[in-house]
Formats: C-alpha cells, sequence, structure tokens
C-alpha cells in the first residue's frame, strides 16, 4: 500500500477543473461540467443538448429492471420506486464496502418535511446496542450523489467505531423531493442542511456529545458554508476532496459568464452544459467503477443552467472566506485527483485560520477515494477519519 503523508504547502494558483478543455465539479462518476476552459473566447457559441442519451444497460440485471433505471427520474416517486426495485442488487454487490460491512449496525430511514415544503429523505447509523456514543457525525454527499448506496458502507465502518451518523439527501438529489439535479439556491440547499443536522444535534442519544461534519466534493463546499453560517455549533470538520475554489484563469470571459447568467434566467433548468462521464478519473479500479453504475438513483445527465451557476457562485463565495474557517480541520485528497484539484485542499489549508488543522494527500489516489481506491487504501482512508474523530473526542 502506498504511503500517505501529511503536508504543509506554500500557497500556489490552483484551479478547480483541473486538466481537460471541459471541466468538472464532482460526484464519484457524475459530474458536473462547465465550458471554462481558458481557450474559450468571447466569441466562443453555445448550444442546447436538448436529447437524452439513452442510459447503456446495467449488466446482470433483468430487462424490466434495466427499463426502470432507463426511466424519467426527474421526480421523486419514479426515484424511490428504482430505489427499492434494486435493493436485492445492491446486496449482491462485489465491493469492499458491501462484503465487509460491520455487523450489528442499527439503521433507521424516513422522510420528514422541511419548513419550506420539502419531503426530505434522511438516514442514520448507529453502533450495535450497548456500545456508548462518542459523538455524532453529519455526511453530505457530493454532486448528483445520495446519502445511500457507497455511503452505507463507509458510514457502517465510523458506525461501527462508536459514532452515531446522519445523513440526507438533499432537494432534488437522491429521494428527496425536487427536481432531479436542479439547484435554484446554493444558500438554501445549505440552509435545508443545517435545518436538518440542527435536529439531528438535538437528539437525546447526541446531547451533550461532540459534533462533526463531513463532507465529501461538492458536499466539502455545503461543509465549509454549514460551518462558516454556524461557526461555534461544529466540534470538526472533515473534507474529502473538496470542491472550494476557482483559478481565475479557468473562469470563462467575462462575455460569455454574462451569456450563462442571462440564460440562466430564462431558462434555469434546461440541461445545458456539456456532459462527460468522468468515472474513469474517480475510481481508479475499473471493478469498482463499475459497480457505481448500480447507483441508478444518481444524478448522471448534463448539469442543469442555473445549478450550473449557483455552484460557480458558491465556490467563489467559499474562497472568499476560507480565511475564517476556525473549527478543527481534516482535508483529505487523492494526490492524482483529476476532477478537483489537490492544490485547491492545500489552498484551504494555508488559509483556514484553524489552530487543528491537517491536510493528509494520498499518493497514486484518484478523486473517489471513499470508495473507489484499492480495498487497502479505502481501508486507510477510513481509518485515518476515524482515528481523527477518536483524538478530538478523547480531547473532550
Amino acid at each position: 500500500m502506498e504511503p500517505s503523508v501529511t503536508l504543509r504547502f506554500r500557497s500556489h494558483t490552483l484551479s478547480l477543473f483541473p486538466h481537460a478543455p471541459i471541466s468538472s465539479i464532482d460526484h464519484p462518476h457524475n459530474h458536473l461540467l462547465i465550458p471554462i476552459s481558458p481557450k474559450f473566447s468571447s466569441n466562443t457559441t453555445l448550444s442546447v443538448a436538448a436529447t437524452a442519451k439513452k442510459k447503456p444497460s446495467i449488466e446482470g440485471v433483468s430487462e424490466e429492471l434495466n427499463a426502470m433505471a432507463s426511466q424519467n427520474l426527474d421526480f421523486a416517486p419514479s426515484r424511490r420506486r428504482v430505489r427499492a426495485a434494486f435493493t436485492e442488487v445492491h446486496q449482491q454487490l462485489d465491493h469492499f464496502l458491501f462484503k465487509t460491512a460491520p455487523p450489528g449496525i442499527r439503521t433507521e430511514e424516513g422522510y420528514e418535511r422541511n419548513s419550506r415544503g420539502l419531503e426530505i429523505f434522511c438516514k442514520s447509523w448507529m453502533p450495535e446496542s450497548g456500545v456508548p456514543l462518542k459523538a455524532a457525525l453529519c455526511f453530505c454527499h457530493g454532486y448528483g450523489s445520495t446519502c445511500t448506496f457507497f455511503f452505507e458502507g463507509i458510514a457502517k465502518r465510523i458506525a461501527a467505531s462508536g459514532y452515531g451518523v446522519y445523513a440526507m439527501d438533499y432537494p432534488g438529489f437522491g429521494l428527496s423531493e425536487g427536481l432531479h439535479g436542479y439547484i435554484p439556491n446554493f444558500d438554501d440547499l445549505v440552509d435545508d442542511v443545517i435545518e436538518h443536522f440542527t435536529k439531528i444535534k438535538a437528539r437525546p442519544e447526541v446531547r451533550g456529545l461532540p459534533r462533526f461534519i463531513l463532507g465529501q466534493s461538492m458536499g466539502g463546499a455545503i461543509a465549509l458554508k454549514v460551518h462558516l453560517k454556524e461557526q461555534n455549533t461544529w466540534d470538526g470538520v472533515i473534507l474529502v476532496a473538496p470542491m472550494c475554489k476557482i483559478a481565475e484563469g479557468m473562469l470563462p470571459p467575462t462575455a460569455l459568464l454574462r451569456v450563462l447568467n442571462l440564460l440562466s434566467k430564462v431558462m434555469p433548468k434546461a440541461k445545458l452544459f456539456p456532459h462527460k462521464d468522468l468515472s474513469a478519473l474517480t475510481f481508479r479500479e475499473p471493478g469498482k467503477r463499475k459497480v457505481a453504475g448500480y447507483n441508478v438513483i444518481s444524478y448522471d445527465h448534463p448539469t442543469r443552467l442555473k445549478t450550473g451557476m449557483e455552484l460557480l457562485s458558491a465556490t467563489q463565495e467559499i474562497e472568499s472566506q476560507l480565511h475564517k474557517v476556525s473549527a478543527p480541520l481534516l482535508i483529505l485528497h487523492g494526490a492524482a485527483d483529476q476532477v478537483t484539484d489537490p492544490l485547491v485542499s492545500q489552498f484551504l489549508y494555508e488559509k483556514a485560520s484553524s489552530k487543528d488543522k491537517t491536510l493528509k494527500i494520498y499518493e497514486g489516489s484518484y478523486h473517489g477515494i471513499l470508495e473507489g481506491e484499492p480495498d487497502d487504501r479505502i481501508f486507510a482512508v477510513h481509518n485515518d477519519i476515524i482515528s481523527w474523530l477518536d483524538f478530538r473526542c478523547s480531547l473532550k
């Protein structure tokens, strides 16, 4: 197994969207792609990709299940039906996270309506009965993803170490209500997360215990904004390949940005942004990349116009406030990540005012360090998270 290293760095000019003429914001196999190459000029023309690309067949499942997975999943009822239909298939998948899940973990899932009237899917994982809780860990998933599927195995490993793990699907993602893949206002999404996790932190089983928040990729941006809005309510922030900065040289020309902004007001839900499957850049192991295709409720269409603009705006706002990050901080990133640049994590590490901060870079690892690496690397990353949590809890 290749070693991980704890690093301290000098500042660099950074790009969140490296290595490709069309750049990406993340989810382990579904990506936001935005035309922000330096090669774009003010004369660049935009075309709307209006035709839906047929999903490839999922190997090893019936024609009926493939038909369900290929249907329109714009709205929550259809996503919930297809997830239920694939439950048995998911239980048989050949992946380290599913095959080595600790026994005895108590899970609970359901729906609750938030203050904006949206039905939110939420889930929790608790250690087996009799194991005292050390802390609560609240999870923020990446773009296009869900708090189920791969995270189920991750959550069970952390819960087995004595933590209550809590998660939700954002509006428009996973099993929650809302138009699939649509973020009309990033701050509203952050407020939805704050509202849900405020309820979690008040639950009897975690009252008085330390509270931590974990964000992966776009979820890292959400976790940062949650912390910045609630400076003194979190005992630590864990960020995995976070989305938090875009270099100026990688932004579209001002004229093109104006066009995109205007179109986002006229046709906000249009799937306008170019789309590319970046699973090969996310999952280092081909077998795990194949398993990702069974996450049937993930959003894998071209990014909706308003969503893309909201994500760009959010990263710019976060970049301007990185110096305000003050909580104990753990940042984890793969050195070979071509989806979100590890230099961004180095920049965040430098800028954060946290007195307790750690940056770990994993040599040779891709974007999906929680689920897409060789088994020993996945195990090591999970252990790094648990060890960091254990140490902070011992200080309390």
